[in-house]
């Protein structure tokens, strides 16, 4: 008997499904995985003493769950491991700007942009094979193929950084695409209306001043 298809599909929740232009929204796991897999840079929020924190982090996705790292004095990641109930509540952010919507009137004006919302509890990785394959992550992440053309972190290293996880489960996606969507009235007046793309390219590798010259530049810098 054939099995049934498997659900990629993200359960939507109260805090995931938005209260403005829902069309927009996704849940699946193509669309979710995609929009963080082509970012580097997230926004972490949590509470700290009762006010709201948002810190700017590298981050890597495994599966369906993003791994964050940093000093093990970052408050945050201490939280996330603290006695008697670990775990830290947080919100992880990633967006993406792909182009600026100029509008006859300035109330239509936009942006398009592709971005995810996670939302859950970040938990410290304490297993060490985890927290390895973590670390790894997050630099593949930044540069494929960098983890296994580079010295790993060694023992000291290891027992100053602290890694996090967040699992994938209270997540949606949110995109924008098109041009501007101006009012009838509006379309005679002589403004100029469009889209101006915006998009993020890699410039030729520096190499380190300290490079020894026969070391040449790996493959992967290249296809960039």
């Amino acid at each position: 008997m054939p099995q049934a298809p498997q659900d990629l599909s993200f359960t939507r929740t109260e805090r995931t499904v938005p209260t403005r232009a829902r069309e927009r929204a996704a849940y699946d796991h193509e669309t979710v995985h995609a929009i963080l897999d082509a970012g580097h840079l997230c926004h972490l929020g949590f509470v700290r003493d009762g006010a709201p924190i948002v810190l700017p982090t590298l981050y890597g996705r495994v599966g369906n769950s993003l791994y964050l790292h940093g000093s093990t004095g970052s408050r945050p990641l201490r939280m996330a491991g603290e006695a008697p109930d670990p775990g830290l509540p947080v919100c992880v952010t990633v967006t993406h700007v792909d182009g600026l919507v100029l509008a006859k009137s300035a109330f239509h004006h936009s942006i398009n942009y592709r971005s995810v919302v996670v939302h859950g509890t970040a938990h410290q990785v304490t297993d060490p094979d985890e927290k390895t394959a973590a670390l790894d992550a997050l630099v593949d992440h930044v540069l494929p193929g960098r983890a296994a053309d580079s010295r790993p972190a060694n023992a000291k290293e290891l027992a100053a950084t602290a890694v996090i996880r967040l699992d994938l489960t209270e997540v949606s996606a949110k995109t924008r695409t098109g041009g501007p969507s101006d009012d009838p009235e509006d379309l005679p007046l002589p403004h100029w209306s469009g889209v101006l793309p915006v998009s993020s390219v890699y410039g030729a590798p520096i190499p380190a001043d300290d490079l020894a010259p026969e070391i040449t530049e790996p493959a992967y810098l290249s296809a960039r």
